[in-house]
């Protein structure tokens, strides 16, 4: 008889446990449900904006909304007061998005391009003419020319020693990354557009306002490279070429007075006159 009652009561207290964890996993469940779908705020691209954009211009952009805390990512931006002030938008936001931090980066950091695994950076200072008007921009590519006037000549350097090398031309490196581009800081805007005299207003007459001080370019380049700019600097001249992919190199070569009014390699596509 006591081994009845004891297996009864042994069979009350487990079905009890069971009963007990069943309905702690189901409102376990249930809280993690209701958690998931739980709405919570966050900031919602309304209209294009495009990379660089101001921090101002993101909070122009955007507006609240609320989204299941589930789905929001971690790094969602919740207050536009807590965002720093000299942010800007690292990549063009579309609209539809949420507003992350990690798409916001500060404004130094968007004016340098990344420089390629064992590359060195170099920077020169060139008047605006020599670098394509001021317009160069970081994430460029640019063809470098370099220029001599005449060398004395030296003793086992060819030629008779006393004797002068010619002025010499030559489109010597190409494709080469542009990283930076810095302007004297009054001029940070020279590159804006102005009016040039139209009353229609309708911008036909635009013209591109250039710096009119030196810039620096900062360039990715290989240790040789590196050499040459650097010789070119201390004793010659630079010249920067705005070169896109799809530039044609070929025909190149060093240029002399006696070659100077000789015929020039025809664009692609055109023939030889």
């Amino acid at each position: 008889m006591n081994r009845k009652i004891t297996g009864v009561i042994v069979a009350i207290v487990l079905a009890a446990v069971g009963t007990f964890a069943l309905v702690g996993y189901v409102q376990s469940a249930k809280d993690e449900a209701v958690a998931g779908e739980r709405q919570v705020e966050a900031y919602v691209v309304r209209t294009a904006t495009a990379k660089g954009a101001t921090v101002d211009q993101v909070r122009d952009a955007v507006e609240k909304t609320e989204v299941p805390a589930k789905v929001r990512p971690e790094d969602a931006v919740t207050d536009l007061d807590e965002l720093d002030e000299g942010l800007v938008a690292a990549v063009d936001l579309a609209p539809g998005e949420l507003l992350l931090r990690s798409r916001l980066i500060q404004a130094e950091d968007l004016a340098r391009a990344q420089v390629p695994d064992g590359m060195q950076e170099l920077t020169v200072a060139l008047e605006p003419e020599r670098a394509v008007g001021g317009s160069l921009r970081a994430g460029d590519t640019v063809g470098a020319v370099l220029s001599f006037e005449p060398f004395d000549r030296q003793d086992g350097q060819g030629g008779d020693a006393g004797e002068q090398t010619p002025n010499m031309t030559h489109l010597t490196f190409h494709k080469v990354l542009v990283t930076s581009v810095q302007f004297d800081e009054n001029e940070a805007e020279a590159s804006t557009s102005i009016g040039g005299g139209n009353d229609s207003g309708d911008g036909d007459d635009e013209v591109e306002r250039a710096p009119s001080k030196r810039l620096l370019v900062t360039l990715a380049l290989t240790s040789p490279q590196v050499e040459q700019l650097v010789f070119a600097a201390e004793f010659g001249h630079i010249w920067l070429t705005a070169e896109n992919a799809q530039a044609d190199e070929s025909g190149t070569r060093v240029v002399t007075l006696g070659e100077v009014f000789g015929p020039a390699a025809a664009p692609i596509g055109v023939p030889q006159q």
